[in-house]
């Protein structure tokens, strides 16, 4: 009876904790890509290097594109 107890209760917590793991990655991704990745941006022109951050912003356009036209 308790090692069936034990096995219930590891499943619901383990889909809690897959569950809460799953929305911290998303809300990671949504962080970086609002907050990082323009101050990445912005720094790289500000020292020059504009001739590798617009590709880079490029880049990351076309597979926001992309990403967005799969997913709908």
């Amino acid at each position: 009876m308790i090692t069936l107890f034990i096995i219930f209760m590891l499943l619901i917590f383990g889909k809690l904790g897959i569950f809460a793991l799953k929305a911290a990655w998303g809300i990671t991704k949504l962080v970086f890509f609002l907050m990082f990745l323009p101050g990445i941006l912005i720094v790289m022109a500000l020292a020059g290097l504009i001739y590798l951050a617009l590709p880079l912003l490029i880049i990351v356009g076309i597979v926001s594109l992309f990403t967005k036209a799969v997913s709908r």
